[in-house]
């Protein structure tokens, strides 16, 4: 399959979520226009990311759930399995890794780091964490992909460079500075700031 648009691969994501659900409350077919209600966009831009992942029906009652649900974790997931590392276990480190445990069995958050003595060598919301200094040696040992950044703003491009040496081939950076890393790295910054703001303008605009 071709690469698909970063834009689907954001709803199919979405959509799995929302799949999950239907299927937990006993749902077992979902039509287009229904999916699309739940997420706020059109049937056909339903319609449309789910060709471009080869998937119709032609059944009347709608999408299997359970075959969708299938199709998505092809697509999405490793089929061995990747390893997540969350740098910086503060308030925010803590709320993504106790929010991410056990959501999906192929996508393991299985380490932190921190420079806080207290921290170090404990398990925090179900992960233990280690010191920045045993980084590279650790992203070995448990063979690490992804690195959650959620330092303070003023160590995220150190840290960035510390996880890139190390081995990483992925990050995700929820600090509010954008970090500029090799373009073989995939690399997603997310500033909840500019995202609230984003919100707090378009509220602005119905007054």
């Amino acid at each position: 399959m071709k690469s698909l648009p970063e834009k689907t691969i954001e709803r199919l994501s979405v959509y799995r979520r929302t799949l999950l659900n239907c299927l937990s409350r006993g749902k077992e077919y979902i039509y287009s226009h229904e999916l699309a209600q739940l997420h706020n966009i059109t049937a056909v831009q339903v319609r449309r990311d789910l060709m471009l992942i080869g998937y119709s029906t032609t059944l009347k009652k709608g999408y299997d759930l359970k075959a969708l649900v299938d199709l998505i974790g092809e697509i999405l997931d490793s089929p061995t399995g990747l390893n997540v590392a969350v740098v910086g276990i503060g308030n925010l480190g803590r709320a993504i890794t106790a929010y991410f445990k056990g959501k999906r069995s192929r996508l393991q958050i299985v380490a932190a780091f921190d420079t806080d003595p207290e921290k170090i060598n404990r398990v925090i919301s179900g992960v233990k964490c280690y010191s920045m200094n045993d980084l590279q040696q650790i992203i070995d040992q448990k063979n690490i992909s992804i690195g959650i950044l959620t330092v303070p703003p003023d160590h995220a491009s150190k840290v960035a460079e510390a996880l890139v040496v190390g081995g990483i081939e992925g990050i995700l950076n929820y600090t509010s500075v954008p970090v500029n890393v090799s373009s073989d790295i995939v690399l997603e910054n997310y500033d909840m700031t500019t995202s609230l703001e984003k919100v707090a303008y378009y509220v602005k605009q119905q007054f």
